[in-house]
């Protein structure tokens, strides 16, 4: 495979490697066998580790090339060590706590994660910075990545763009919003060479299943009740996790630095399209003699659920040249395929997430 990356860069570190886009992205970049990949994650409820040592598995040399580090970003003392003993060349940032249902419920933690996390990252960072020559300094790269609902919530119109101001509307985009700020103001103040991506809704195989596409799919398989927030009008832009992975190495490699991109698809579903493109898939496969969709059932709405979440991706596809490799209907029946065949996966990670 051709070397992703057109610099020196050799020494990659990944936050959040055993999240669900951490993952995907290590997939990518261990089959360039020029690189070096070092994987931290505390290994939270939904962590995954499976899906990047299957992959492991028909890799030459893995010592070489990879190494998972089991750590808190809140630990600020051994997160600096680690950072020392790494020395990245560049730095991609996805640890956070992620899902706005918890959020609500239990804030605090997100609080920690999302905001001391990034701070700590940063800072050890930046003294890790102070040791590089000129010429490592020249190519390093902090890639903060986050999310499109740091902009807030839009009406039946318009897109969020890079321009937008910050509007978060629940504790989960409040602290990813904190972040992207903290690490706006540690490149001004100073000179992190980083960049922010804000990201629409992800969508594919290995996704722990309470996210919305593969919870329906999880709970279709098993005959239950497909929750829908109240009459499934609200609506999200939804993004193949493998064409997301192409655009975070596409703004490591051409990006400008104290730049943010926004990465999204173009293509808007309310959750009831979603849910019912979901069932009309499953019900080709024949494995139930009754219509799936007789399984959606509304549910009581989210708390403060903002209506609709859009982006506008013209900087990144004219500037970087990346666009999306999938549509939402062939990323979905991808995605849907991999579940029915590694349903078992699901059972596993459930089962620990009760223990």
């Amino acid at each position: 495979m051709r070397q992703l990356f057109n610099n020196p860069v050799r020494r990659i570190l990944i936050t959040g490697g055993a999240g669900f886009i951490g993952g995907a992205l290590i997939r990518r970049l261990i089959d360039d066998s020029s690189l070096q990949v070092f994987n931290l994650d505390k290994l939270g409820y939904a962590s995954n580790l499976l899906s990047i040592n299957n992959k492991l598995a028909s890799i030459k040399n893995v010592d070489d090339k990879y190494k998972f580090i089991k750590l808190d970003l809140c630990d600020k003392t051994i997160l600096n060590d680690v950072i020392r003993q790494i020395d990245p060349d560049l730095v991609f940032h996805l640890a956070a706590e992620s899902h706005v249902d918890r959020s609500i419920d239990g804030p605090k933690v997100f609080l920690e994660s999302n905001i001391v996390g990034t701070f700590n990252l940063l800072e050890c960072i930046r003294e890790h910075l102070e040791r590089l020559d000129d010429e490592r300094k020249s190519f390093f790269r902090f890639l903060h990545i986050s999310t499109d609902e740091v902009y807030g919530s839009l009406g039946s119109g318009g897109y969020f763009s890079e321009d937008s101001p910050y509007s978060p509307r629940s504790p989960y985009s409040a602290t990813k919003a904190s972040s992207d700020h903290l690490v706006d103001a540690w490149h001004h103040t100073y000179n992190i060479p980083s960049i922010i991506t804000n990201c629409s809704n992800n969508y594919g195989p290995w996704q722990f299943p309470e996210k919305l596409i593969p919870l329906a799919i999880y709970n279709a398989l098993h005959s239950k009740n497909i929750p829908m927030y109240g009459d499934g009008s609200n609506v999200r832009e939804w993004l193949f996790v493998d064409d997301h992975v192409n655009a975070l190495i596409s703004v490591a490699n051409r990006g400008k630095i104290g730049m943010s991109y926004c990465i999204g698809s173009s293509e808007e579903l309310s959750n009831l399209d979603v849910l019912t493109f979901i069932c009309e898939y499953l019900d080709e496969y024949n494995l139930s003699q009754l219509p799936y969709k007789r399984l959606i059932k509304s549910v009581e709405d989210r708390k403060g659920h903002d209506f609709r979440y859009s982006l506008n991706s013209t900087l990144i596809r004219e500037e970087l040249g990346w666009k999306p490799d999938y549509t939402f209907k062939e990323g979905l029946k991808l995605t849907i395929d991999w579940y029915i065949k590694n349903i078992n996966w699901c059972e596993v990670v459930l089962n620990k997430k009760k223990k």
